[in-house]
């Protein structure tokens, strides 16, 4: 710190300890600002101890009562109450203040991950922000007995997050692309990962989970873990071949990961080393630990309403330029993210609290534009056509008693032959390529009934409609997809149970006319337009509408009858679930932002549908052209009746009857029903 934070550091340290001693008339706000208090004042201490070293010589046992102390309040029945829980808040501090004051609370929780990072200038300004806060509500009461203007205080909140958007900008750019050399690395690289006090040095949450994971990985062979590793930054480097991009030109790529999986990241580390790739691993953005309550994160996705004005969207973007000017070179070779998902917690449908903030459609609508224009900034340093990334996703123990089996088979299933895939999706694309639409139908209760239309071929000879998919940047293997044309592609696509975007979907049903979302439904809620406002909020993603930006047929009944052995299904990740029957994504296509990148299968034929009717917008409106999401929704092959590839003339090719490959060539795909 220089003279002047250390000074601001100081003074807020010692008014904060006053503050938590102090009372006002009204017992409730006077109860909240003590607790609000004493929290700075734990995060204080906490800063100290990092600063100071002694975190790191802290028992096993000091650390867990640590981290009790950082996420107790969120677990089980603590949360019901917690100030973090905006129906506690409202009951305690009334309709006018209760939510916003759960949403200040919840602010104040981020000073966790800036303690850690030594990110003093910005702990600083959030422990001033309480302190203005909390100063107004007592000089209200000093000077009438009363509390203060909603606005007035809301108004505080606002300039906070105003004021500092340029700092956080710049902070969150340069880890985004710059390889650093902080405590993250150093935890990987240097750590004795057999003493599992270091999962405690992230500050991040850690459970059973965590600690069962790590020990897990220390007791595997070294010849697994390289398995693991060398499958998962072999897919990225051969991301870039497959789609005819220079890996030669970037210098970095970011590792994102949950606690417990650093032995294999240290390999992989060493691994994108020897191909001239240094690794980005922020504590912020890429390093990811078990959440101690899902519905917490829930119950606060919307706080942003209290500041996200045009204004500030303004603001956001015009530091957001100015931070990628200023890493302008580091994000030219930043060669795209390499992710390590991992899956096994129970499925979550969350409860939806009137007390809650929720985006007004104005909000929604600001939101979707914000997100869009921000990605076109992004775009300009960090070009779509120049990067790549790659995913892989193993279990955790929390997938079950028999997870040691489940690991090894999900090992298996990462590792399956690509070369066999290959050769027998080649079969599928061969008869798909001759049709003008396919009709898929569901059975079993499945009321999927829908016509997906292909884009015309001029040269069979050079030219495909689907992309082959093996082993590369979506791990496992297992899918043939493409980018449907719109016009004409309508009907119903339904599933039974879904989980999207690890939140839980009943009796999902989505309605498309020429290629677009026209209707939608789901049997979460009694209240249908709770459900539609749901799917809205985590589906169309504050859209209106969405178009099928993929279809796909995933091959991988391997991993199909796995899931069913093991009753899995509810819990794998969409990376391997949609290789688990045949998908459609809605939002933008696969090759959303780098439609004019040419891409060419095994076979050497060129993938000519990169692009839809909306996407070909992007060189006239590039805000019309792109969504910024993309979600895919499976349907199982117990709940796939008929897929069918219809002809120009009428004639048609089923490829899948009863949940079945019938496409000659294809019949090792249903070996592993039969085992």
């Amino acid at each position: 710190m220089d003279e002047l934070l250390q000074e601001r550091f100081t003074l807020a340290k010692e008014r904060i300890a006053e503050l938590e001693k102090e009372e006002i008339s009204d017992a409730a706000f006077s109860k909240y600002f003590a607790h609000e208090a004493a929290w700075m004042r734990h995060l204080f201490e906490t800063y100290e101890l990092v600063e100071s070293g002694k975190l790191y010589e802290m028992s096993l046992e000091e650390l867990q009562r640590l981290n009790e102390e950082h996420y107790g309040e969120l677990c089980g029945k603590n949360y019901e109450t917690s100030y973090a829980n905006p129906a506690y808040a409202v009951d305690c501090l009334g309709d006018v203040f209760g939510a916003f004051l759960s949403a200040v609370h919840t602010q104040m929780r981020q000073g966790i991950s800036l303690v850690y990072t030594g990110l003093a200038e910005e702990f600083v300004a959030l422990a001033e922000l309480f302190l203005e806060i909390a100063g107004a509500f007592y000089c209200a009461w000093e000077d009438g007995n009363r509390l203060p203007d909603y606005e007035e205080i809301r108004q505080i909140y606002y300039w906070y997050m105003s004021d500092y958007a340029d700092v956080r900008s710049d902070r969150q750019v340069y880890e985004m692309v710059t390889p650093q050399n902080d405590i993250v690395r150093k935890i990987i690289m240097e750590s004795d990962l057999s003493d599992l006090r270091y999962l405690y040095w992230y500050g991040k949450y850690v459970c059973d989970c965590e600690l069962r994971t790590a020990k897990f990985m220390n007791e595997l062979p070294e010849e697994t873990i390289a398995t693991m590793a060398d499958t998962f930054t072999e897919g990225y480097r051969i991301g870039f071949i497959t789609t005819n991009k220079d890996i030669s030109l970037k210098k970095s790529a970011s590792i994102i990961y949950h606690l417990g999986f650093e032995r294999m990241i240290r390999r992989a580390v060493n691994n994108f080393a020897k191909i001239g790739l240094a690794s980005v691993i922020s504590l912020e953005r890429c390093v990811e630990s078990t959440a101690p309550n899902r519905q917490y994160a829930y119950d606060h996705k919307d706080d942003s309403i209290l500041f996200f004005d045009r204004q500030y969207v303004n603001r956001k973007l015009e530091t957001l330029r100015h931070a990628f000017e200023q890493n302008k070179e580091a994000a030219a070779g930043f060669g795209g993210p390499a992710v390590v998902e991992v899956f096994g917690e129970e499925p979550f449908a969350p409860s939806v609290k009137e007390q809650a903030f929720k985006m007004s459609a104005k909000d929604q609508k600001l939101m979707v534009e914000y997100r869009s224009a921000s990605r076109q900034i992004q775009e300009e340093y960090i070009k779509e056509e120049e990067r790549s990334f790659t995913i892989i996703a193993f279990p955790t123990p929390e997938i079950g008693e028999k997870f040691e089996e489940i690991f090894d088979e999900i090992i298996r299933i990462n590792t399956l032959d690509y070369q066999l895939y290959r050769d027998i999706q080649q079969k599928l694309i061969d008869v798909l390529d001759t049709a003008e639409y396919v009709e898929v139908h569901g059975m079993n209760g499945n009321r999927t009934d829908i016509r997906v239309m292909l884009h015309p071929v001029k040269d069979s000879a050079k030219e495909t409609k689907f992309e082959n998919c093996v082993a590369d940047v979506n791990i496992p293997v297992g899918e043939v997809f493409t980018s449907p044309v719109l016009k004409g592609t309508e009907g119903t696509l339904h599933v039974s149970r879904v989980f999207l975007n690890e939140l839980e979907y009943k009796d999902l049903e989505i309605q498309f006319k020429d290629g677009m979302i026209s209707d939608y439904r789901c049997g979460n809620f009694t209240d249908e337009e709770e459900g539609k406002r749901y799917l809205k909020e985590n589906v169309l993603m504050h859209h209106d509408t969405l178009p099928i930006g993929e279809f796909a047929i995933g091959t991988n009944t391997t991993a199909y009858v796995m899931a069913q052995k093991y009753d899995i299904g509810a819990k794998l990740p969409i990376l391997i679930a949609e290789k688990m029957g045949p998908h459609f994504a809605v939002g933008d296509t696969c090759y959303s932002h780098a439609e004019d990148v040419k891409v060419y299968n095994p076979d050497g034929k060129e993938i000519i549908a990169r692009e839809n009717e909306v996407s070909a917008k992007r060189n006239e409106d590039r805000a019309a052209a792109y969504f910024n999401c993309h979600t895919d929704i499976t349907i199982p092959y117990h709940e796939l009746g008929e897929l069918s590839a219809v002809r120009a003339d009428g004639s048609r090719e089923v490829l899948i009857k009863d949940g079945r490959f019938v496409v000659a060539g294809c019949e090792e795909l249903n070996k592993p029903f039969m085992d």
